[in-house]
C-alpha cells in the first residue's frame, strides 16, 4: 500500500463526500485503538454530512459494552477476553444495525450500557430518518459480521500504538496485534487511514 499524506480538514471532507454519496440509510464505522482517536474523527464527520443534507446519529461502541460480570469473567486484563468478550455484539448489531436494514424501522438506541457504572443507561430510542447516517466508532469492530455501508480504520505503526497507550492499557497490545492478525483491517476496511500524527494522517491505498 502506498500512502497519500491529507490534510485533517481534507481527510474529512472526503470522508463526508463519500458517505453522502450513498443512498439510503448508510452505516459507518470508524474504528482504530484509542491511541487513535476514532471518536474524535467520527465526531468531525457530523457538521460536514449535515450541511450536505444528510441527519446524522453518533452511537459510540464503548457504550455497547456487556456487563462487567461476563466482561471481566477472566480478570480485568486479559486480553483474550478484551479482544473477545468486551464488546456485547449481538446488543450493537440487534439494537443500531439492524433496524437501519432496508426496510427497517430506523429505531435506534444510542447508548445501553455504562460500563462506568455498571448500568444500564435507560436511553430511549432515537428514529434516524430515511437518508441518515449512522457513525459508530470504536475500537476491534471490523472482522465481526456488523453491518456497514462504510468503515473506516485508523492504522498506527507499532510504535505509534505503544506510545498512545497509557500504561494502564498496555496490558491490551497483544489484542491489537492479534486484531491486525486475524481481522486484517488494513485489508478488511472500505477506507484506510494512517493515524500516527493525527494532524498529519495519510491515506494508505492499493498500489494498483
Amino acid at each position: 500500500m502506498r500512502a497519500r499524506p491529507i490534510s485533517r480538514d481534507a481527510l474529512v471532507e472526503e470522508l463526508a463526500e463519500r458517505v453522502a454519496g450513498r443512498p439510503g440509510w448508510v452505516r459507518v464505522a470508524v474504528d482504530g485503538a484509542p491511541a487513535a482517536r476514532p471518536g474524535s474523527l467520527a465526531d468531525e464527520l457530523v457538521a460536514p454530512l449535515r450541511v450536505r443534507g444528510r441527519p446524522v446519529l453518533r452511537v459510540s461502541a464503548g457504550d455497547f459494552l456487556r456487563p462487567a460480570s461476563l466482561r471481566l469473567e477472566h480478570g480485568r486484563t486479559d486480553p483474550d477476553a478484551f479482544y473477545e468478550d468486551w464488546l456485547d455484539v449481538k446488543a450493537l448489531a440487534r439494537e443500531v444495525l439492524e433496524p437501519l436494514d432496508p426496510g427497517g424501522p430506523g429505531r435506534v438506541l444510542p447508548r445501553l450500557w455504562d460500563s462506568r457504572i455498571d448500568r444500564a443507561y435507560r436511553a430511549p430510542y432515537e428514529e434516524l430518518p430515511p437518508g441518515g447516517v449512522l457513525i459508530v466508532d470504536g475500537t476491534l469492530l471490523l472482522g465481526r459480521g456488523l453491518a456497514f455501508e462504510v468503515s473506516v480504520h485508523l492504522w498506527l505503526s507499532a510504535g505509534a500504538l505503544e506510545r498512545g497507550t497509557p500504561e494502564d492499557e498496555r496490558w491490551r497490545l497483544p489484542a491489537y496485534e492479534r486484531y491486525e492478525r486475524e481481522a486484517r483491517p488494513r485489508r478488511s476496511a472500505d477506507v484506510v487511514v494512517r493515524a500516527d500524527h493525527p494532524a498529519r494522517p495519510a491515506l494508505l491505498e492499493d498500489d494498483g
